[in-house]
């Protein structure tokens, strides 16, 4: 399964343990997790500014992203797509690299519908069909 990480919640994942920790686990070791560099530079960006983690932390999450994902360049998105511009590369992630999921809080981005970007879904919708999936695997 390829899956798309939003920054948000990438960024979530590092900042906190909880339910974007869980999920981002889960896509490193059973997932094709893809990112693009735009992606990896707001990840860096807030993780350093939101976050207040060193440059150093937030560079070796970045590195270890790199090392761990395929890293694409985004394909390009049809002209109001969505609503808010900078949600663009995302999308155009996704479509590049043929993502089953796209993961995000970005209420703007759930609710968008474009052919080639599989199903967008907050985390957790992502988590419940997860769990879901795997309960049905165990007898």
């Amino acid at each position: 399964m390829k899956v798309v990480l939003d920054a948000n919640v990438i960024v979530a994942a590092f900042a906190a343990r909880g339910l974007c920790e869980a999920l981002f686990q889960y896509c490193i070791g059973s997932c094709e997790l893809a990112c693009s560099e735009h992606l990896l530079r707001e990840v860096e960006r807030a993780l350093t500014s939101k976050i207040k983690m060193t440059t150093q932390a937030a560079g070796e999450i970045v590195a270890f992203l790199r090392q761990n994902a395929e890293i694409a360049a985004p394909s390009p998105v049809p002209h109001g797509a969505c609503r808010d511009k900078s949600d663009a590369h995302v999308l155009g992630l996704a479509m590049t690299v043929r993502a089953d999921y796209l993961v995000t809080g970005d209420k703007d981005l759930l609710e968008v519908v474009l052919d080639g970007t599989g199903a967008i879904v907050t985390p957790r919708s992502f988590w419940e069909g997860i769990q879901s999936r795997e309960s049905k695997r165990t007898p």
